[in-house]
């Protein structure tokens, strides 16, 4: 046997300037395939808001000096109002919690059948 084969330095691979170019480009097109499949997902996300927007729900009809915390417990006296209150805010994309009389809020379609509530068309 040999003594020299036992005793080879280690072979360094070098990347020439075709190489560089070679696997940066499979890194930018692996890059955009990722961004691509995620504005894919973002336009299903936004098509599926848009949808459950154009849903229809049921409505109260704010009176003078009502409040949502107010409409919260006529809906729901056995709850608790903080909860409704939340999900009203969100349901109809309000900054903040007043309403002005005459405002139309839209409720969730478990309250279609309590009191003061406007059946959605």
């Amino acid at each position: 046997m040999d003594g020299r084969a036992a005793r080879e330095t280690p072979v360094h691979l070098r990347l020439t300037h075709r190489g560089r170019v070679v696997f940066g480009t499979i890194g930018t097109l692996l890059t955009a395939g990722v961004l691509a499949l995620l504005a894919a997902l973002g336009a299903t996300s936004a098509s599926a808001s848009a949808e459950q927007s154009e849903q229809s729900f049921s409505t109260v009809v704010a009176a003078p000096g009502d409040s949502l915390w107010g409409i919260a417990e006529s809906l729901d006296p056995e709850g608790d109002p903080r909860d409704l209150v939340a999900e009203l805010v969100t349901l109809n994309g309000m900054d903040g919690s007043g309403v002005q009389a005459g405002e139309s809020i839209a409720v969730p379609t478990r309250y279609a059948d309590a009191p003061g509530v406007i059946p959605a068309q």
